[in-house]
């Protein structure tokens, strides 16, 4: 068998980053940073807890990788719904629908331990800070108005009722992924009620 080339190499190297990364993002969403040893990330990945340190130095720099990969992935997300067709109620739809898609649950409950956790690290707080909900709340304010003045959204205070809808689709995420018995989440038409006219 021949050596592996640089290139070969490389995308090894890469292909291990990832499947660190995924098993401390199911670690991590689960236990915080604080309940996380490295060990317990190389068990997921099942790789040895030695190889790890190949790759991140500690599980304070991979939390914070982690964590600025959603970040960025969610104001993204923020972003590209302008670039949706159709109008602005079509488009607020298909945002709420990626929200409350389970397969982001992991990602949801890192940014979850990222804003109420004890003992993460300075730059996650940076993070958290940088994209807060005022960010959030900024970058859909064009796309509501937009919406009220299409006439299909409720009239009142813009940043009130993109603060509610936020808090609320929030709120639903955290229920839905605590698995209640009996708890469904809501058609996106029936949450989206509490805006639409």
């Amino acid at each position: 068998m021949s050596p592996l080339n640089e290139e070969q190499q490389l995308q090894i190297r890469d292909e291990r980053r990832e499947q660190i990364m995924s098993a401390a993002l199911k670690v991590f969403a689960r236990r915080g940073i604080i309940g996380t040893k490295m060990s317990m990330i190389a068990a997921e990945a099942q790789i040895s807890h030695g190889l790890l340190y190949h790759y991140f130095t500690s599980k304070e720099e991979l939390f914070t990788t982690l964590v600025e990969k959603a970040m960025i992935a969610s104001d993204e997300a923020m972003e590209t719904v302008y670039g949706l067709p159709g109008s602005p109620i079509e488009k607020i739809r298909a945002l709420t629908q990626d929200m409350l898609d389970e397969g982001g649950t992991d990602y949801f409950l890192l940014i979850h331990q990222a804003r109420t956790s004890d003992g993460v690290p300075e730059k996650v707080v940076e993070l958290m800070e940088r994209y807060s909900m005022d960010n959030y709340v900024k970058k859909l304010r064009p796309l509501f108005r937009e919406g009220q003045e299409a006439g299909e959204l409720v009239e009142g205070d813009l940043d009130e009722m993109i603060s509610s809808y936020l808090s609320v689709t929030s709120g639903l995420m955290v229920l839905n992924v605590q698995k209640i018995g009996g708890y469904q989440l809501p058609r996106v038409d029936v949450l989206l009620r509490m805006i639409t006219l």
